[in-house]
């Protein structure tokens, strides 16, 4: 069973930047993709950006070139650096992973999410 807690949430002025991590109990890595996903009052889940085993990375359109998806594989711990930050970023942030198959992302487990509020 594969545990996921996210951190770093937090209210920012826009402009700013934030760092989100996601420690993970048990060994992520082997499932095949890492990620994170938000969900903003009124609207539905979307995928921010994943990352899969082999480093391969991926961002949804509104955040390419702001967000930066990494690994670090020692310390079973995703992040999630978030520069340039708007009032749209404004969500609750989720840790996910699970498998990568035909180059798409399934996640299976999910963590309890972090709040990022931006500020105009």
């Amino acid at each position: 069973q594969v545990q996921l807690v996210e951190s770093g949430g937090g209210l920012v002025q826009a402009g700013g930047s934030l760092r989100l991590s996601c420690a993970a109990s048990g060994s992520i890595f082997s499932l095949g993709a890492t990620g994170w996903s938000r969900q903003a009052p009124g609207k539905q889940r979307e995928l921010v950006a994943y990352i899969t085993e082999g480093g391969s990375t991926n961002y949804g359109d509104s955040v390419k070139g702001r967000f930066t998806i990494s690994s670090d594989n020692a310390k079973n711990t995703v992040y999630l650096q978030m520069n340039s930050l708007q009032p749209e970023d404004t969500a609750v942030y989720y840790c996910n992973a699970g498998n990568y198959f035909r180059f798409r992302y399934y996640p299976n487990y999910w963590g309890q999410g972090t709040q990022v509020t931006v500020s105009s």
